[in-house]
């Protein structure tokens, strides 16, 4: 019998995989069938093979997994064992607060660290109350809060203390600027992915699946594949309740355990809204997600 070792999946191509092991060389390897699930940041065991190339053999139990749900509704992962989140947002595109609200739903149930990052804060903000309003509102739940520039530097070396603290990916929405952060953090980018299209024979490696490159400030980054849109997985609906903050402090003080928040009598959470103490606007992306969880 072959000796395992360990590793940690780097990406994945098509049906194979790169294999960083301990020693931080990379080894092109394909998945034993029963292991098709394997993705970006797993921990894994694998073992080389006479050709070259080599086996996964086993995948470690997942410290978490953040993963989405495509337009057709089918459940996409994109990366295992995540410390940190950093949700993007920008002047321009006007940020979607409640894709916002998506991400983080999805990150509380990871669980993982967040952190909202509004990035181009050099740039003229067309709404500067309603985002000051919208990010304060983030950081009175708990949620540390960034303005950064690439461009002149702002904020850059608190994103990298944040992002030395574990392994981390930048979500958001298209055009926020994600691309010109991991630029800017990792300047050799070009040289490690032609490295990885060598080691995958796949020719020029692009971003269709997850990447992870350790960070030169410490920790590391997955490079995720841009999404229009954000849905988190499935959530049953009496855990929905979970990934907003304001409503799982609230929610013992209900009188119904299984209260919705939306229609029951004796609901501290609709008490709390009428009352002013939650953001309409944060209770509106709550029943959002609600209604889809229903339908």
């Amino acid at each position: 019998m072959k000796a395992s070792r360990p590793g940690r999946v780097i990406t994945r191509f098509g049906s194979q995989v790169l294999v960083e092991d301990e020693d931080g060389r990379v080894h092109r390897c394909t998945p034993r069938r029963r292991l098709e699930h394997v993705v970006c940041n797993d921990a894994v065991s694998w073992h080389p093979e006479p050709s070259g190339d080599g086996v996964v053999t086993d995948i470690h139990t997942r410290g978490n997994l953040l993963e989405r749900v495509d337009p057709r509704g089918q459940r996409k992962n994109i990366a295992a064992n995540v410390d940190q989140v950093v949700v993007v947002t920008a002047a321009a595109p006007a940020p979607s607060w409640p894709l916002v609200d998506r991400y983080l739903v999805a990150i509380e149930r990871m669980p993982a660290r967040a952190l909202i990052l509004y990035n181009k804060a050099d740039r003229p903000d067309p709404d500067p109350e309603g985002t000051a309003a919208a990010l304060q509102g983030y950081e009175a739940l708990g949620y540390p809060v960034l303005r950064t520039s690439v461009a002149n530097g702002q904020g850059m070396e608190a994103l990298q203390a944040f992002l030395a603290m574990g392994t981390s990916v930048l979500v958001g929405q298209s055009g926020v600027g994600k691309s010109s952060l991991i630029q800017a953090l990792l300047p050799d980018l070009e040289i490690r992915i032609g490295a990885l299209s060598e080691l995958s024979g796949e020719g020029r490696h692009t971003t269709t699946n997850a990447t992870v490159y350790r960070l030169p400030c410490g920790g590391a980054l997955i490079d995720s594949p841009g999404v229009r849109d954000f849905s988190p997985g499935p959530t049953p609906q009496r855990e929905l309740a979970q990934g907003f903050v304001e409503l799982r402090t609230l929610a013992p003080e209900c009188r119904f355990h299984n209260c919705t928040h939306t229609v029951e009598p004796g609901c501290a959470v609709k008490a709390a809204l009428e009352q002013g103490r939650i953001d309409p606007r944060r209770y509106a992306s709550y029943r959002t997600l609600l209604e889809a969880a229903e339908a």
